[in-house]
């Protein structure tokens, strides 16, 4: 009798259909959690710009900054202004009533399209 001491076809692959079971399974349990984390950064995002902004019009007598931009200036507000979870700038409507807030501010989410049903703002609920 020879012993060569490695794997059967069989054994090689039975060890195959399960570490494609467990990965299929690590998939569907944490694939879903990609989207809930990118709106949570964005949501987190936006409230902190939109804290900068509350702080930017006190010192500006009410006026709100044109541009997300303006909070950068000399590093005061916000070090820098990033993209939102899927590379994307945030979008900044300045409000035009200077004693109302009503600015906005918010993502146009995965797609990058303004107006549509996957955009994040800071009341946004998570599916």
């Amino acid at each position: 009798m020879r012993n060569n001491g490695g794997f059967t076809l069989i054994e090689l692959i039975l060890v195959t259909v399960i570490i494609g079971i467990l990965a299929g399974m690590v998939v569907t349990t944490y694939g879903g959690r990609v989207r809930e984390t990118q709106i949570r950064a964005a949501k987190g995002d936006i409230a902190s710009y939109s804290n900068a902004i509350d702080l930017y019009a006190l010192d500006h007598n009410d006026e709100y900054p044109q541009a997300l931009e303006d909070l950068v200036a000399e590093r005061k507000y916000v070090r820098e202004i990033k993209n939102d979870p899927w590379g994307n700038p945030y979008i900044y409507k300045p409000g035009t009533d200077t004693r109302l807030v009503d600015y906005e501010i918010f993502s146009a989410g995965a797609d990058g399209l303004p107006g549509t049903d996957d955009d994040v703002t800071s009341d946004s609920e998570m599916e």
